[in-house]
């Protein structure tokens, strides 16, 4: 009789054994794992190298000049096509793959703002090419109630997705403030209108770039040297650390073996 309770609760011939249960911590469960599954993968570096670079490049140009910084009211008729296509294609391309990578925060934030340096580039372009108005442009300095809105409502979205990077980690986290910060800033300097305003929001705009500068550095250091480099602070793990080892990208827990959440 035992003998047959052990053969009906063997698995047929070719048939994959059963899982382990959940919560399984023991030193064996990657090798049990490894012994009866086969797992085909696309594995994808970290969308956010890519995002945060061309979020960088876009916004620490743009940011610069909105402070004075150099340039004149015909500046930006030079700077739309590299707005259009590192701050704008390139971060919404990220922001696309960032959905292969699981990552809402990333998806969001690279989605949102390569949307808006797209548009951004496309305005200027039109400008340029005397299709739009010119009366019409947003000029610094001036009253300009309808752009003023596309900062507002990226001031409101980058908050809550700066509430949301807590849960990640800090560097991301002070990133998005400071950004949401500079947008406010941005939004009330052109809805007043109000110079100081947009000088604030231009500062906070470069700040927020150096920022991303670090964050995608931080990603692309852990990539290439196998370790952390540079730390971003991450919330939910101790491989944030200077020089320890990067974490195994295998996450049973999540019940998909093989595949990893996030970058």
């Amino acid at each position: 009789m035992a003998s047959e309770r052990t053969e009906a609760a063997a698995p047929a011939h070719g048939a994959a054994a059963a899982a382990p249960g959940r919560g399984a911590d023991m030193p064996g469960e990657h090798a049990l794992w490894e012994d009866r599954t086969r797992i085909s993968l696309q594995p994808i570096a970290a969308p956010s190298i890519l995002g945060l670079f061309g979020f960088a490049g876009a916004t620490a140009m743009v940011g610069a000049w909105q402070a004075g910084w150099y340039g004149d009211a015909g500046t930006p008729l030079v700077l739309w096509p590299f707005v259009l296509t590192f701050g704008g294609l390139a971060q919404l391309l990220a922001g696309m793959w960032a959905y292969r990578a699981r990552d809402g925060l990333a998806t969001a934030v690279h989605g949102m703002w390569g949307a808006f340096w797209l548009a951004f580039g496309l305005l200027f372009m039109l400008v340029g090419m005397g299709a739009y108005p010119v009366e019409q442009a947003p000029v610094l300095g001036g009253l300009s109630e309808g752009f003023a809105f596309w900062f507002i409502m990226l001031a409101v979205i980058t908050g809550l997705c700066a509430i949301a990077a807590l849960g990640a980690n800090l560097a991301m986290a002070l990133m998005l403030a400071v950004l949401a910060a500079g947008a406010g800033f941005t939004a009330a300097g052109f809805w007043a209108p109000s110079n100081w305003s947009l000088d604030v929001g231009g500062w906070l705009f470069v700040a927020s770039a150096v920022l991303a500068l670090y964050a995608a550095a931080a990603m692309m250091f852990e990539n290439t040297f196998g370790r952390t480099i540079l730390p971003t602070f991450k919330m939910r793990t101790k491989s944030a650390t200077p020089a320890r080892r990067g974490a195994r990208p295998m996450e049973y827990r999540h019940g998909e073996p093989g595949v990893k959440i996030g970058q």
